[in-house]
């Protein structure tokens, strides 16, 4: 038997890894919109990021603070109506940012159909950045003063700790 060279044995080697683990990545479940539309539902997932309701990433702003019930039930409505909002924008945005994928994916890219693309990318996360900022106002008039101010410090101290980022980052 002759004896193979260090080449090949790394290359066997490396392909006998990659054959057994593809089968383990493509066995892998993956979330789908339903599954974490089925998830927020539950309450799962980072939700409104005002921590109503048990959810939110950077969400624990108003935790600690004291709200009424009124005031939790309309919070928890002025959330509802921005995910309704902003659904069919993030749908589109999904759809412009896939055609555009799949555009530079082809090989030939046309310079001023993706120069089009990414401006209406662009429309579109400013009506979604203007959504965002609608609901935080909204939210911020059903607070009291004190409330308020309450916030400003958890912000603050938010803040001073360098915003311990986990997950997402920009928003």
């Amino acid at each position: 038997m002759k004896k193979l060279g260090k080449t090949k044995i790394l290359t066997i080697a490396a392909l006998s890894a990659l054959a057994l683990s593809v089968p383990i990545v493509l066995a892998q479940t993956t979330s789908t919109k339903q599954d974490k539309q089925e998830r927020s539902e539950r309450g799962e997932g980072h939700g409104n990021r005002w921590g109503v309701g048990g959810e939110g990433m950077h969400g624990m702003m108003l935790r600690g603070i004291n709200l009424t019930d009124d005031q939790k039930s309309k919070i928890k409505q002025i959330s509802q109506s921005f995910r309704e909002r902003a659904e069919q924008l993030r749908q589109e945005l999904q759809t412009k940012r896939e055609a555009l994928r799949q555009e530079g994916a082809s090989g030939t890219c046309d310079e001023a159909l993706a120069t089009q693309k990414l401006t209406e990318t662009a429309g579109l996360e400013a009506k979604l950045m203007g959504e965002k900022f609608k609901m935080r106002q909204e939210i911020l008039s059903v607070l009291t003063p004190e409330q308020k101010t309450q916030l400003e410090q958890k912000r603050a101290e938010f803040k001073a700790r360098g915003g311990e980022r986990r997950g997402r980052k920009g928003e």
